[in-house]
């Protein structure tokens, strides 16, 4: 949509993700279909949301997750000393760039629909 951020600013990443998805779900609205897909998508998120906290919850619960906070909590701490700060920045950078161009891609194909249902 814009310039291309420079490759460390996480937050101009951060701004065009939500962007990206602001133009994703506007072109979505304007759909004729918008209230099926607004029903899909709330019961979508509802559901997500739903399986993330059970998710969350029975792995909290269990062994593994235990040994996985104590991964998060070592990696934490390797970050705070700055030993994975530039690797992190750098691959979170590059997943950021790629969801944005993704969603870029899907909200003008869905504009271009939109275009071509309201010429038709």
């Amino acid at each position: 949509m814009t310039d291309k951020p420079p490759e460390d600013d996480l937050g101009a990443e951060f701004r065009a993700l939500g962007e990206h998805l602001q133009a994703m779900l506007r072109a979505a609205w304007e759909r004729p279909e918008r209230q099926h897909l607004q029903k899909e998508i709330e019961d979508g998120f509802a559901e997500l949301g739903t399986s993330l906290r059970q998710a969350a919850d029975d792995l909290s619960r269990s062994e593994v997750g235990q040994r996985v906070k104590t991964g998060v909590d070592d990696l934490r701490d390797r970050v705070e000393r700055g030993e994975v700060e530039q690797t992190i920045r750098k691959e979170l950078g590059q997943a950021l760039r790629t969801v944005n161009a993704e969603l870029e891609k899907l909200a003008g194909k869905l504009r271009d629909v939109a275009d071509k249902e309201g010429g038709a």
